[in-house]
């Protein structure tokens, strides 16, 4: 059979442990199931071509010894016969049009068309003939893939069947790497520079993809299959903005009391091995930005103390910035336990193990990068230019990866450039300092200064020595200066003159 001829006579490790197992999940399928029982959901994009020739192969490997090898016939056409579902709308493209019919007749699938929405066909199938389970070609990250595993069982309110995905933890990179090596034919809109097809009204090619033709003025484009960044697969569809999107995500909301908390992750600083200097940088970061931190924590390297603590933080008003315990460690199980604390599966992100593939490169040689198995359905990549991997946001927890002081530098920054163009972090007016000391003793200072909190709410007084015996700082923080200024000016009133100065704490 030339589709497994091809993949075995590949050089590419992981196209065929990605084709192995998918072709597992359909033997497994046809196994459970009678051949009568079961349907394929065909709607001539780039995966459900695949998900065509998998089940040509998978139907052949199931039905009998493959001897093709034996014989010399290496140009088996072998064809499956399988029930087909085809929703025929007119807002799909032509090309579409042509392409699925064309291909149902070379390969004698039993098509049948449905003009109508897809429930509404899945119940008027069913009600007619005997199905009990259709193979799909959903791969993780389309809309509709949260939650489903490669056999789940339809949602409630639909009719009842088996859903079969083959091909769910395929990236674009591996659909075309098997498109290209098994020479199979594809829609010829993806020769134009499409890389995502929905109607006709949402979709347009690729704009990463255009190439200038001088002579002519005009774009023309370059193949899917040359985009590089399998993460940008759906740059060429329309974003569509739901009430939801623009205003109920805690980190954009203007509206929201700007609070955040700070929860690093590592046994390192619990045991003393390693000084803290993290922390400390981003609350000085938020400061500036007009946030306030409200609640600092230091956990273990253990998903359930991450957990834990991220369920507690999640259910407030916070913004919650994570750090430590990220990377392909046994230790690092911060992402485990954000997904934890979310009741929500890790699965594989496959534009995160795109952005993971270019920075790792021949070096990690499985079938599946760990690293790029994030939080099912509450995950977004920040992506700035200037970072080679992503930052991780999970609703209102948002993952550094930064190691060091220079790191969290940099991360900051893409942070705040990304900002103006999103409202990711929205400015407020920063905090403002002042800082007196005095050689007076904590007693004398001690009932002065709590009435002095009382007479400024609005301010944070707070009082420390750097060390013991050095004298006693009292710091001024708020956002209006003529506040601050009226609060150290109350203070002075209070002693005698000469027992406050003013002092920088850098």
């Amino acid at each position: 059979m030339e589709i497994d001829k091809a993949i075995r006579e590949s050089n590419d490790r992981r196209l065929k442990s990605k084709y192995n197992n998918a072709i597992y999940v359909i033997k497994r399928a046809f196994a459970l199931y009678a051949f009568e029982e079961v349907a394929f959901s065909f709607n001539g994009g780039k995966d459900s071509t695949v998900l065509l020739h998998l089940l040509r192969a998978g139907y052949f490997l199931h039905k009998e010894t493959p001897n093709y090898l034996s014989e010399g016939d290496t140009n088996c056409e072998m064809k499956c016969p399988i029930r087909t579902i085809y929703f025929v709308s007119p807002c799909a493209f032509p090309e579409i049009d042509s392409f699925t019919y064309e291909t149902a007749a070379t390969y004698d699938l039993q098509l049948e068309n449905f003009r109508i929405d897809f429930k509404s066909g899945l119940e008027a199938l069913l009600k007619e003939k005997p199905i009990r389970a259709i193979f799909l070609g959903t791969r993780i990250g389309d809309p509709n893939a949260v939650g489903q595993e490669q056999f789940s069982p339809s949602s409630p309110g639909w009719p009842p069947f088996m859903r079969v995905n083959p091909i769910l933890d395929w990236s674009y990179r591996d659909v075309w790497a098997f498109i290209l090596t098994c020479k199979v034919r594809y829609c010829s809109l993806y020769d134009q520079g499409y890389t995502s097809i929905g109607s006709i009204y949402d979709t347009v090619p690729n704009a990463l993809l255009g190439t200038s033709d001088s002579s002519t003025s005009k774009e023309n484009f370059r193949p899917a299959y040359l985009l590089s960044d399998g993460r940008l697969e759906r740059a060429g569809r329309a974003k569509k903005c739901s009430r939801q999107d623009s205003g109920s995500d805690p980190v954009i909301n203007e509206s929201r009391t700007l609070t955040v908390s700070v929860i690093a992750v590592g046994d390192e600083i619990l045991f003393g091995t390693v000084e803290d200097q993290l922390g400390s940088s981003l609350c000085r970061k938020l400061r500036s930005i007009g946030w306030t931190v409200s609640h600092t924590a230091v956990v273990r390297n253990d998903i359930d103390s991450v957990a834990e603590e991220v369920e507690q933080r999640k259910s407030s008003n916070d913004v919650v910035f994570m750090y430590g315990g990220v990377g392909p460690l046994h230790s690092d199980v911060s992402v485990a336990g954000v997904a934890k604390a979310f009741g929500v599966r890790l699965a594989p992100d496959e534009e995160f193990e795109e952005y993971l593939r270019h920075l790792t490169s021949d070096q990690y040689t499985g079938d599946r990068n760990e690293m790029a198995q994030l939080p099912e359905g509450i995950t977004e990549l920040l992506h700035h230019e200037k970072l080679a991997v992503p930052l991780i946001k999970c609703q209102n927890v948002i993952i550094l990866s930064a190691t060091n002081v220079i790191e969290l530098d940099k991360q900051w920054d893409c942070l705040i450039e990304l900002t103006s163009s999103s409202g990711l972090l929205v400015s407020t007016a920063p905090f403002l300092t002042k800082s007196l000391t005095t050689s007076l003793s904590d007693v004398e200072t001690a009932q002065p200064l709590s009435k002095l909190c009382l007479e400024f709410p609005d301010l944070s007084i707070g009082c420390f020595r750097k060390s013991r015996v050095g004298p006693l700082i009292v710091n001024f923080v708020g956002k209006d200066q003529a506040r601050i200024e009226l609060a150290v000016e109350a203070l002075c009133k209070k002693f005698n003159h000469g027992d406050f100065s003013e002092v920088n704490c850098g």
